[in-house]
């Protein structure tokens, strides 16, 4: 087994990055291109805690090393992932924890995120992944599988991070232009109320 660990600063509020979240993968990042379907299973808010727990299925294209589409049999262009998410609003975190279905016979990649508030202006992200290839007694090979899976999440945490980012200041310009649409009309009504009282 091999871990993928990573850890990351925005510069924007627990609440804009947790909102932002189920953007990541939209028209809006253009880091996300290898993310063609996100599909949501089930949505649920426990009464008692006021965590909303969501799982969905991520479909993703992405090119392997040629020697790996080879050893698992070819066509590796496609792949899914079961996504796992809990927004917890009190203790201010999101959770998500997702694992490979394509291919899970030869390989097992169990992934955990956490974003969590530094202060009132920043979050934290944590990335963890566990990387195991199940290549029976063939150790060498079992290493090569996972060391390039970990040469890959590498790769991918720097464009994940700029993507993100992409995300993060296309969320707070339209939250913000909406915000003033709304202002306006307000203030719009209060001089139309005026107008009639008059």
């Amino acid at each position: 087994m091999k871990v993928f660990s990573n850890t990351e600063t925005f510069n924007y509020s627990w609440e804009e990055v947790s909102t932002a979240n189920w953007r990541k993968y939209c028209p809006w990042n253009e880091k996300s291109t290898h993310v063609i379907a996100v599909d949501t299973i089930s949505r649920s808010v426990d009464p008692a805690t006021g965590i909303l727990r969501t799982e969905r299925l991520i479909t993703c294209r992405q090119a392997a090393p040629e020697w790996l589409k080879s050893m698992m049999g070819g066509g590796m262009d496609e792949s899914q992932v079961f996504e796992t998410s809990y927004v917890d609003p009190k203790t201010k975190t999101v959770t998500m924890v997702s694992t490979n279905i394509t291919w899970s016979n030869l390989l097992n990649v169990q992934e955990t995120v956490v974003y969590s508030p530094l202060n009132d202006h920043q979050t934290k992200f944590h990335q963890e992944a566990q990387i195991t290839a199940l290549a029976g007694g063939w150790q060498r090979i079992k290493n090569s599988i996972e060391d390039t899976l970990v040469k890959r999440f590498r790769e991918n945490a720097a464009k994940g991070k700029e993507g993100f980012e992409s995300v993060l200041a296309m969320s707070r310009r339209v939250f913000a232009e909406e915000r003033e649409k709304e202002k306006m009309g307000l203030i719009r009504e209060q001089a139309g109320n005026i107008r009639m009282a008059a």
